[in-house]
């Protein structure tokens, strides 16, 4: 090799390497996200399993591919998306793990992180990334618990464990001192990563739009609301102090996470460091929709849906925060599994979501954007009777749950051109 062709190396192939498109960086003003300059508004989507999917070992690249081009095609570019998974040795919880064992990492899932994020930013897509889980199904807090000697992890779905047991258990991951110790430590290792396919930092890569303290991290009880903000305010500080340039939100249900008390969501939701603010919909989870009787409580749920939004919206504007509804489902009909059994039931209560907040934007609102659960793409689920077991492809749907319960799949066209028409109106 010459002098010339030595220098040509040196100077111009490192700079290839890194200088992979560089997208607006999202940012908050007020009750807005802007994007550049302009006003962000989306209806994106729940894609947990995105940075499994990815994997070199074990994921689906083809399908990845298809599914991110898919997405893009009808107008969606934001994903919510979970880091990785503790343990995985439970049932009913994902698996392969990010942490195998506590501060042990799988490199294999690392790399498909890297490579999920790389891809979405080829696409002009953004990343939302969760980095806990209040849910036994992908390990979570009450992982952290049983790691650092609190017992066995009560698994709700195996009896005789109860779900109240269960999150009795995980209320106990607020004041334990080892669990937030290593949670920290995995915080501090996430951000500070470099991903092997644009050279970026993570904490410089702009297709992160915010770092998320969990998924739908709890109360539980009021009298816990001391514990859990000083825990919640010392994650929040801690990844503000790590990195200045992303968002920061906490994946809070809502009031529904609150012990149900509006009071609590907004006083534990006040602090300046927390972006902006979140909650979740699940109109058969709470009862307010029963599919046995849907010609009857499908418009009543949406009532109660817009009810909630409308609560949430109050309290936004008070801290002068955003906020997102990013997450929000319905089987389909009879609760099929069957990908090709209807959606209209479904279409309705998202309809009425997506005018909600085309309603938001005109008036100029905090309700800002949207994610729905969830994109199931062209995974292959068992309807006969749904279950998930290893190796099986995922779906929107965690393990716990039957699979293609809430997914939309990459063949519900009628949901995903309605998504695609919403979100032609609300850029």
């Amino acid at each position: 090799m010459n002098k010339i062709s030595k220098i040509f190396l040196f100077f111009i192939l490192p700079f290839t390497f890194s200088c992979a498109a560089q997208q607006p960086r999202i940012t908050v003003k007020g009750t807005q996200f802007y994007k550049g300059d302009k006003t962000y508004h989306y209806i994106g989507t729940n894609y947990w399993y995105g940075a499994l999917l990815a994997a070199k070992e074990g994921g689906d690249r083809r399908r990845l591919g298809e599914e991110l081009d898919l997405l893009k095609s009808k107008g969606i570019d934001n994903l919510r998306i979970l880091v990785g998974a503790e343990a995985g040795t439970q049932d009913f919880t994902v698996t392969p793990a990010l942490q195998p064992h506590q501060g042990v990492y799988d490199d294999n899932l690392l790399d498909g992180l890297d490579y999920l994020i790389n891809e979405m930013n080829k696409r002009g897509m953004y990343a939302v990334l969760y980095l806990n889980n209040n849910w036994e199904w992908s390990g979570g807090m009450a992982q952290y618990l049983e790691w650092n000697g609190y017992g066995k992890l009560p698994n709700p779905n195996i009896k005789p464990n109860t779900w109240p047991q269960f999150m009795e258990y995980t209320k106990q991951f607020h004041k334990c001192e080892p669990c937030i110790k290593a949670f920290n430590d995995h915080i501090k290792f996430i951000l500070g990563r470099t991903n092997a396919y644009s050279n970026k930092k993570y904490i410089d890569d702009t297709t992160i739009m915010a770092w998320q303290v969990a998924n739908e991290p709890r109360v539980f009880t009021a009298d816990n609301e001391a514990a859990f903000t000083q825990w919640l305010n010392g994650v929040v500080d801690l990844i503000d102090s790590l990195d200045k340039n992303h968002l920061i939100c906490t994946g809070s249900e809502g009031k529904a996470g609150s012990a149900d008390d509006i009071a609590i969501y907004e006083r534990t939701h006040n602090n300046p460091k927390i972006d902006y603010l979140t909650m979740h919909i699940w109109p058969k989870n709470w009862s307010w929709y029963d599919h046995t009787r849907s010609a009857e409580t499908l418009q009543p749920a949406i009532t109660k849906t817009i009810a909630y939004i409308d609560e949430h919206i109050a309290v936004a504007k008070r801290l002068n925060k955003p906020i997102v509804l990013e997450e929000f489902g319905l089987p389909r009909e009879g609760e099929s599994l069957d990908r090709t059994s209807s959606v209209s039931a479904r279409d309705t209560f998202y309809k009425a979501i997506f005018e909600r907040l085309v309603l938001s934007i005109k008036n100029k609102e905090a309700f800002a954007a949207l994610n729905f659960w969830g994109f199931g793409g062209s995974g292959k689920n068992n309807p006969a009777n749904g279950k998930w077991a290893k190796g099986d492809d995922f779906t929107a749907d965690p393990p716990q749950e039957p699979q293609g319960l809430n997914s939309v799949f990459s063949t519900d066209a009628s949901t995903l051109d309605m998504v695609k028409k919403y979100n032609k109106k609300i850029k």
